[in-house]
């Protein structure tokens, strides 16, 4: 099974060119972030015609909004985080079945934070606090689980091209690396990091200064798996070549495979 992740970075912009991914990649799961459109928006013939009718969406006019689109039936749909109230359209979950039983999928846009020190950072570290205690009770029901999304946070020095330059900057300070670690201290493990990756493998770039040509990136777009799963990982990898696209969305997938047959 192969489950990726995406922020599209609006969703009415970028569908040819997920049309177009999905059918160079026929992954079992896509989940998007950033699909800036509601529910009544979405494009769901053309992703049923492109194969993927089952389809759990979450989304706002104008900002954040995320989806998981699946060739699998969705069952158990959950939006956003049980015991935090929140405006914004933030987190989609969904069970789906597997040779190796249930499997829950968590997909998520993190709050970007802004700047440390301010209030749009204080509702970053309230945020990671309920998605915390919510992800724990998930975890205990004892199904495995998949955490995926864009976390707005590297997680050490190697996801940056400037770790000095940035350090104790927005996606780069102590208290959100923290919040990385206490994910994983769940049984968290982040499935990119099991195999050995090139120097520099990011996941996001800016639109400004060239900063794709110059490999000037960030990795904030992560997949997270229950320590059950990680014998049954057999990849993970950034796919690059979308953010050559002609208005392409400043991020790129990255694509894990289970082995769950």
């Amino acid at each position: 099974m192969k489950i990726a992740t995406w922020n599209v970075n609006s969703l009415a912009i970028r569908l040819p060119q997920v049309v177009e991914w999905l059918s160079a990649h026929p992954v079992d799961l896509l989940c998007l972030q950033e699909l800036k459109l509601t529910e009544d928006k979405f494009p769901l013939e053309a992703l049923q015609a492109a194969g993927y009718g089952h389809c759990a969406v979450f989304g706002q006019k104008t900002y954040n909004g995320v989806a998981i689109l699946s060739r699998h039936p969705l069952e158990n749909v959950h939006r956003n985080i049980a015991g935090f109230e929140d405006e914004q359209a933030r987190v989609v979950a969904a069970t789906v079945h597997t040779p190796a039983g249930p499997l829950r999928v968590v997909n998520g846009y993190f709050v970007n934070g802004q700047a440390p020190g301010s209030d749009k950072f204080a509702y970053k570290m309230r945020w990671l606090d309920g998605l915390r205690q919510w992800l724990a009770a998930e975890m205990s029901l004892g199904a495995p689980l998949v955490l995926v999304g864009d976390f707005n946070i590297t997680a050490d020095d190697r996801d940056t091209h400037d770790p000095e330059g940035l350090r104790e900057t927005i996606h780069h300070t102590s208290e959100e690396r923290e919040q990385f670690q206490a994910l994983l201290s769940l049984g968290l493990v982040d499935a990119f990091r099991l195999f050995e990756q090139p120097e520099k493998s990011y996941s996001w770039w800016d639109y400004r200064e060239m900063a794709f040509r110059r490999n000037k990136g960030l990795r904030i777009d992560h997949i997270l798996v229950s320590q059950a799963l990680q014998p049954r990982v057999r990849s993970c990898v950034i796919d690059r070549a979308p953010r050559k696209n002609e208005r392409p969305s400043d991020h790129t997938p990255v694509v894990v495979e289970l082995d769950l047959g």
